[in-house]
């Protein structure tokens, strides 16, 4: 299967490191313009030189709002909405303020951007937009139900985006990711296991017990989640949109809409 990306600028935010920046690498590899997004210009600087190609760094807070996006990348034919946040915390202690943070952070965020690039991509006739989702938005974890609640809310955004676009040729769709092997969910396994087991002891635990659905009984790692979004950001994948295409190592218990 050639996927070739020669000519599109993509942008996905949050790319500085784990599912982002594997992201922004399997699309600069696939030939892709690619907008790396990070708040830190040193770790932008860092990750742009990691990803290779032709990269433009696009060093801002995207929860703050889309406008220094805008500055240092008007235009994209491809938007990568990854960016997001995520905690652990007992159901009853989620304050209000955390509610609104993470919904803001992991979906406001994203529809902001989408409205910003979703236009020209369709006055063009082409453009792809996705949404990093989560096995959160469909099995909701007891330990962050305000991380679930936002992943849940993605599903209907990209569906509901993906109505607008409809007939335009651009596709829009949700990739639901599983528990994914990053630097930040080594420490969050660490938060819900015991920090003197052996990583991939500690692993095998945390899936034991808090994601006993998944059926590849690992974490999944960052370039298995880029592989499908690289695909699904090409023109092989012209008849793929409305969608939740699951990259999550298989479900036992749950239904998706």
């Amino acid at each position: 299967m050639n996927i070739d990306l020669t000519g599109k600028t993509a942008l996905v935010t949050g790319s500085t490191q784990g599912i982002g920046l594997a992201i922004a690498t399997g699309l600069a590899r696939a030939g892709a313009r690619v907008g790396v997004n990070g708040r830190s210009a040193e770790r932008v600087e860092k990750a742009a030189a990691e990803v290779g190609g032709d990269v433009v760094p696009v060093v801002a807070d995207v929860v703050a709002g889309a406008d220094e996006v805008l500055k240092a990348l008007p235009d994209v034919d491809i938007l990568i909405n990854n960016f997001g946040v995520f905690e652990s915390r007992p159901a009853m202690e989620i304050t209000d303020e955390e509610w609104r943070r993470v919904f803001d952070a992991n979906v406001l965020s994203a529809i902001r951007l989408t409205r910003a690039y979703l236009p020209a991509m369709t006055a063009r006739g082409w453009g792809r937009v996705q949404y990093i989702a989560s096995d959160s938005a469909v099995v909701t974890p007891s330990e962050m139900i305000h991380y679930g609640m936002s992943k849940t809310a993605l599903l209907a955004v990209s569906r509901g985006f993906a109505k607008e676009a409809a007939g335009t040729g651009v596709t829009v769709n949700s990739v639901i990711a599983g528990p994914t092997h990053t630097g930040g969910v080594e420490d969050f396994v660490y938060g819900l296991v015991s920090r003197d087991l052996p990583w991939d002891e500690a692993q095998r635990e945390f899936m034991r017990l808090h994601r006993p659905h998944s059926l590849i009984q690992r974490l999944i790692e960052p370039e298995e989640i880029a592989n499908m979004v690289t695909y699904l950001a090409s023109p092989l994948a012209s008849a793929t949109t409305g969608g939740a295409l699951r990259v999550d190592g298989g479900y036992v218990d749950a239904i998706l809409p």
